[in-house]
């Protein structure tokens, strides 16, 4: 049952991110482009995501998950030197290309040979981070 649940839920998310407009990289870039041809339509799809995830954290205090396991906590507010330079590299990579995580995974299915690049190189970056933080700590 759980994992028919993660393959609709996943195939929720996916079609969300294609109708939205996340999986487009020319509008993401637009998006991006805060000092040229802005294009803020993305900012609706930031606020459809955080709100309602704001409002689940709030509501998932002390309960437990029907199908089992254990609901995230809330992430810890505290800005310090990695998540400055965690959030730097990210949205480097979003400018540059134009994909984050979600819409590289559904764009394997289109994006040809530059999905595929793309996430190859996103899956070494996640490889090789930790180490690097760890080295440099």
């Amino acid at each position: 049952m759980r994992n028919i649940v993660a393959f609709v839920v996943g195939g929720l998310f996916g079609a969300g991110l294609l109708l939205s407009g996340m999986t487009n990289t020319q509008k993401v870039q637009g998006w991006l482009d805060v000092f040229g041809d802005w294009d803020p339509t993305l900012a609706f799809v930031m606020g459809g995501a955080i709100i309602p995830m704001a409002i689940a954290w709030q509501l998932t205090k002390g309960r437990r998950p029907v199908l089992g396991g254990e609901f995230d906590a809330a992430p810890d507010p505290v800005v310090d030197r990695r998540i400055v330079i965690g959030s730097v590299m990210f949205g480097i990579g979003w400018g540059l290309v134009g994909l984050c995580p979600g819409p590289a995974i559904a764009s394997l299915t289109f994006g040809g040979i530059g999905g595929v690049v793309f996430m190859i190189a996103m899956i070494a970056g996640m490889i090789v981070a930790p180490k690097l933080r760890d080295t440099l700590a």
